[in-house]
């Protein structure tokens, strides 16, 4: 079961009602601790299963559309594909990953707002139709390379909540899609829908609101052009949580169902992709180094009146970083805390500590400022929530070791999806069984598939 992220040549461990992830976990640092300590990931493929469910159970008929970019890594792709699921790619690599699974061109979106001409192409030559557009020269770009795209308008939403740092945004307004229309009749490229985003840290459902008004305006103003639109992207932004997707459905049902009847034909889509696989993944780091200090200026408020003044703050170097697994704690903030693997004693003392990537960079901070016990050169951290953002991708770092990564799914799972006649051939060749007796050595109970 070893292998780089990029490799196809995965298993997915098949846990029996005895075994836990939490086995997989002790079993994987056992393993680590007397070959390497090489940080790795532990991925609970049943997750995925479970959040299809869900998904059906609140947000049906929206068809759910996977981007790829989330988490590349074969297992994730492959579950997801059996489900049935859609994928929306922003690159050439991405489109020729999802076809090597067999996914039909119609269950493909190119969704990058800021398209090359070569790559376009690309799609044009594999059958994949459905884009996205923002502007004129976006158009043009692709009337060039793709006159037989299937345009899908991308219109801004009017957040005002979202933090203003994160608030970059595509999309063109109302008026401009009217000259957008335009260019596309002279240029003879079709436009079939309309595509928005509301980011995962907008707090008011209200965005939703405006944007699915905006939208049905985009559609009326496309029948005096003479384009039939038969498609509505609501995007991405769902959290994981359910109810988070139950108050964003309590909120958008009622739109939908008044501008987008069933009978009007339109399908509405949508580009879950945290959604799916942040809450899947575990990260095991081990510490490399460990510096001790008498002072620290960056000590939260209020830090400093718990500490004594004589109290050590801890700073802890570990295997992994923002060049690495932790890429989007340079542009976001990290939604998981770090735990500890080692068992300690409830009334062990906890001291201000800080968490840092291996590289020696003053960018690479993992966690500024947490409480932790005093831990040692070879201990083990845990991360949860750790499926979205860096898996399958390339570190630009020197001497990077990808983390190895460990797929998962309970019986109890796996049944689930027989019993939904959900299989392939192609992932039951993947699956071997992991006994509940955790006494096996890490060869046996992690032998790479045949």
């Amino acid at each position: 079961m070893k292998g780089f992220l990029e490799d196809a040549n995965y298993s997915i461990g098949l846990l029996d009602e005895g075994a836990t992830l939490a086995d997989v976990i002790d079993n994987c640092i056992y393993e680590h601790t007397h070959t390497g300590k090489r940080a790795f990931y532990v991925g609970d493929l049943g997750k995925l299963v479970k959040k299809n469910i869900q998904w059906q159970n609140v947000m049906a008929p929206i068809k759910p559309f996977y981007p790829v970019r989330c988490n590349s890594t074969p297992g994730v792709l492959e579950i997801l594909g059996t489900l049935g699921i859609g994928f929306a790619c922003s690159s050439k690599s991405e489109m020729a990953l999802v076809q090597g699974l067999g996914i039909s061109p119609e269950n493909i979106i190119y969704t990058n707002p800021c398209k090359q001409a070569s790559q376009i192409k690309y799609a044009a030559k594999a059958g994949i139709n459905i884009m996205t557009c923002d502007s004129d020269i976006e158009l043009k770009k692709i009337a060039r390379n793709h006159p037989n795209a299937k345009l899908l308008l991308h219109i801004a939403t009017e957040d005002i909540t979202a933090d203003e740092e994160m608030n970059m945004k595509f999309g063109t307004t109302l008026k401009n899609c009217r000259h957008l229309m335009e260019c596309a009749k002279e240029l003879g490229v079709q436009i079939v829908g309309v595509k928005f985003h509301v980011s995962g840290s907008c707090k008011e459902l209200q965005t939703y609101i405006h944007a699915i008004s905006d939208a049905r305006c985009v559609f009326d103003m496309a029948e005096e052009f003479g384009f039939k639109m038969n498609m509505l992207d609501i995007g991405g932004g769902f959290t994981g949580s359910e109810l988070q997707l139950e108050e964003v459905n309590h909120v958008i049902r009622p739109l939908l169902d008044a501008y987008f009847p069933k009978e009007s034909g339109v399908d509405v889509i949508a580009e879950p992709g945290c959604y799916y696989v942040s809450s899947a993944f575990t990260l095991a780091v081990n510490i490399i180094a460990k510096k001790t200090v008498e002072y620290d200026k960056l000590l939260p408020s209020g830090m400093e009146q718990a500490r004594n003044d004589d109290e050590p703050v801890f700073t802890y170097y570990i295997n992994d970083g923002v060049y690495g697994s932790f890429a989007s704690k340079l542009s976001e903030k990290l939604n998981t805390n770090p735990g500890v693997h080692k068992k300690y004693k409830e009334d062990e003392p906890l001291f201000a500590s800080s968490l840092w990537g291996p590289s020696c960079d003053e960018l690479d901070q993992i966690v500024e400022n947490c409480l932790l016990p005093e831990l040692s050169v070879g201990d083990w951290l845990i991360f949860d929530n750790m499926g979205s953002g860096t898996l399958g991708e390339q570190s630009t770092f020197n001497d990077y070791q990808r983390p190895l990564i460990y797929y998962m799914m309970s019986f109890s799972d796996w049944d689930e999806m027989q019993d939904a006649g959900i299989t392939s051939d192609t992932l039951m060749k993947n699956f071997f069984f992991v006994p509940s007796c955790i006494q096996l050595s890490p060869e046996d109970r992690f032998s790479t598939a045949a």
